[in-house]
């Protein structure tokens, strides 16, 4: 996963100092809640991707949506023009 980011003293310094910051009391604690927010975490993600997968499903029983037709050519003149007559 890292590649060769981290070897095995890189691991142990970085779990020593994690048991300095948190003290061995603590760990216990802090890896169920880890756990337990993984495990929401999983439960959500696989909830999304079930409603997402559901409506592609019934496709079929929606009626399409067709767009609305607009008319761009401006209004045609009923009225006869006015032409003014010079006498």
């Amino acid at each position: 996963m890292f590649g060769n980011a981290f070897s095995g003293w890189h691991l142990l310094i970085l779990l020593a100092v994690v048991l300095l910051l948190f003290g061995a009391a603590k760990l216990p604690r802090l890896a169920q809640s880890v756990g337990q927010s993984m495990r929401v975490f999983k439960s959500e993600v696989k909830s999304m991707k079930e409603e997402n997968e559901a409506p592609a499903a019934g496709v079929d029983d929606v009626a399409p949506v067709l767009p609305a037709v607009v008319d761009a050519a401006p209004p045609l003149r009923t009225e006869p023009s006015r032409q003014t007559h010079d006498a």
